[in-house]
């Protein structure tokens, strides 16, 4: 895993947690880890710098490992966006005319229109 999937995957984490279709466990994973990462109580505390972050940096390895299908996904949502806004209100179709014509022609035998 490259640090730019990394960092796409980490970008993902807010879009997945709105999602009401993710299930409970898989939030709840990523809420213990932002929890545990702010927390003062760790493995190894921060005081023994740099290795008082190994244990955050192994325990976030992990969650994004664990989760990567689910976050790949929301990855690419946020890569790409949401394209309708940008469309809103224009005409997609340009130089086309057309008419609406009313036909009232129904034939009474078979209750087809004509």
């Amino acid at each position: 895993m490259g640090l730019y999937k990394f960092g796409k995957r980490i970008k993902a984490i807010p879009k997945m947690l709105k999602d009401k279709k993710v299930p409970w466990t898989k939030k709840a994973l990523l809420i213990f880890g932002i929890i545990y990462l702010f927390l003062p109580v760790d493995l190894i505390p921060p005081v023994l710098f740099p290795l008082g972050f190994v244990d955050d940096l192994v325990l976030w390895v992990y969650i994004i490992w664990h989760l990567s299908d689910t976050l790949d996904q929301y990855a690419d949502y946020v890569e790409e966006g949401d394209l309708s806004r940008n469309y809103k209100g224009k005409d997609l179709v340009e130089d086309v005319t057309f008419d609406v014509k009313e036909d009232n022609n129904e034939d009474e035998e078979s209750g087809q229109w004509t």
